[in-house]
């Protein structure tokens, strides 16, 4: 995963957040508070699984290496 690839997807997660957000701060009604709850759920659950990623991936870079030095 690139820098920038990764910089995209974390941005992406943060704008679904702020979207969700705003959508809950400025409509009214249970189709907003729907709407506002899916946006920041989808959004925490991107951040969460991208960091989680992130971890696998240094993981798997470590083994190589590991295995490299061998």
């Amino acid at each position: 995963m690139t820098p920038r690839s990764r910089n995209a997807s974390f941005g992406a997660a943060a704008a679904l957040v702020v979207a969700g957000a705003l959508c809950a701060v400025l409509f009214d009604g249970t189709a907003a508070g729907v709407v506002s709850i899916l946006l920041i759920g989808v959004g925490l659950v991107l951040a969460v699984s991208l960091v989680f990623l992130a971890i696998g991936l240094s993981e798997d870079r470590e083994r190589a290496e590991d295995e490299r030095r061998r």
